[in-house]
Formats: C-alpha cells, structure tokens, sequence
C-alpha cells in the first residue's frame, strides 16, 4: 500500500469523497448477497 501525497486540499477531499462513493455504493458484501449496496436497493426495488 502506498501513501499518495497530497498537493492542496481539493484533492484531498476529491479522493476521500470516491472512496466514500466506492464504500457506500460499490462494495461487494456478503451480506447483502455478494451484491454491491446499490445494487441490492434496485433489486428490493424491483
């Protein structure tokens, strides 16, 4: 793992803001059945 450095705060928070987008939207848990969080909504959806 490789520490990224930073040149100004935007970018800061850009990248803390995809990594928050990947955790709550993207990730696949098992206990949603191995299905990404917001494919489990448009599949409760459905």
């Amino acid at each position: 793992y490789e520490l990224k450095q930073y040149k100004n705060y935007e970018e800061l928070v850009n990248d803390i803001d995809q990594y928050m987008r990947f955790y709550n939207e993207e990730r696949y848990q098992e206990k949603l059945n191995n299905l990404a969080p917001m494919e489990y909504r448009y599949q409760a959806v459905a």
